[in-house]
């Protein structure tokens, strides 16, 4: 299998990804599926994939949970080293190109108090709703490469 097809079945195709990396072959081993089952962990349970209804949580604490994958994804890519190039080749596009435009954003923004401003609230949770959409897409491609049975609909999310 292709990259590019792994990426189109679990609806991550948007990713920007070099086109001779993107057209060759998807062959994971054992530190791709180690990698992959950490992240997956991390991600269902945190907001990344959870919904977060409006009488609930905290704005700022949901950002610096978003946030906080970038340690966690530099860290288990150091814990399973160079092995793991196919969990990478996944993983920093999603960091880079999905992750930091939010975080980075919402980071200024709330630097400048807009927590404190109910519609730059329901904007940042509406932001957050999109986000988590395809943070459980990503789930779904980290349950695959992992080869382990995806659990991102356990629940309901109510997002």
């Amino acid at each position: 299998m292709k990259r590019r097809d792994f990426l189109e079945q679990w609806g991550l195709s948007r990713l920007k990804i070099n086109l001779g990396v993107l057209n060759g072959e998807f062959e994971p081993h054992d530190p791709d599926r180690g990698a992959a089952w950490d992240l997956y962990v991390e991600l269902l349970t945190r907001i990344t994939t959870q919904g977060l209804p409006p009488e609930h949580g905290d704005e700022k604490t949901a950002l610096d949970s978003v946030h906080a994958i970038f340690p966690l994804t530099r860290e288990i890519l150091r814990r399973h080293g160079s092995g793991c190039g196919e969990f990478a080749k996944l993983a920093i596009p999603v960091l880079n190109q999905v992750i930091r435009p939010f975080t980075a954003k919402w980071h200024r923004l709330s630097l400048a108090g807009a927590f404190q401003d109910a519609d730059r609230c329901c904007e940042f949770r509406t932001e957050l709703a999109a986000l988590q959409t395809i943070l459980r897409s990503y789930t779904r491609a980290l349950a695959a490469l992992a080869n382990v049975e995806d659990w991102t609909d356990l629940e309901e999310s109510g997002v």
